[in-house]
């Protein structure tokens, strides 16, 4: 396990520095679930996890939250390859209208950046129709936001660095780290 005071330098990569360590993130989690256990102790929620990214904060999330919840997923992405957003995003998959339809919607993602793979979400599951619909985003980078969305639930807010690991990728690489690293890959930036 790499340690919190050196970075992380794997063969012909790009150089991982830590930023959470997986307590750190467990910490946060027990907490955040702690907040969604309070509000939706007499109405329980649809968790829906935007795929890829969010799936291990989301089985973290469900196994902390106390309050039966029910798990829908979305398959979203805004990411080609490497670490620029292409701006347009594409959504694959998403929850029935019957799953959601009157019911309290928690939008579980694994970064708020942009806004826009949020947005974009956040307009489609509206369509169905929930009862209410609320983020909860392991990060939160409201500094690199283009559209006016926030997190109603955040676990780590942060500035800056291309993250990597628990579920974030690079080109599908580095998500099954047990902790959240910087990724310095010279010039490119997320």
């Amino acid at each position: 396990m790499p340690s919190n005071s050196h970075p992380v330098s794997l063969p012909a990569r790009p150089v991982l520095t830590p930023l959470w360590t997986p307590e750190q993130i467990a910490k946060r989690v027990a907490d955040l679930a702690a907040e969604i256990d309070q509000d939706y102790v007499s109405n329980p929620p649809v968790l829906v996890g935007a795929l890829k990214g969010a799936f291990i904060f989301l089985a973290d999330l469900v196994r902390a939250i106390q309050t039966p919840v029910e798990i829908e997923f979305m398959r979203l992405s805004s990411y080609d390859a490497g670490t620029a957003s292409s701006g347009r995003v594409r959504i694959s998959s998403s929850p029935e209208r019957e799953a959601i339809e009157g019911r309290p919607v928690i939008l579980i993602e694994d970064i708020l950046d942009t806004g826009l793979t949020t947005s974009a979400a956040l307009r489609h599951l509206r369509r169905k129709r929930p009862s209410s619909l609320t983020v909860c985003t392991l990060l939160d980078r409201p500094e690199r936001r283009v559209v006016d969305v926030k997190a109603d639930y955040a676990g780590f807010t942060f500035s800056g660095h291309f993250v990597v690991g628990y579920g974030l990728d690079y080109d599908q690489q580095y998500r099954g780290l047990p902790g959240i690293y910087a990724l310095d890959a010279g010039a490119q930036h997320q």
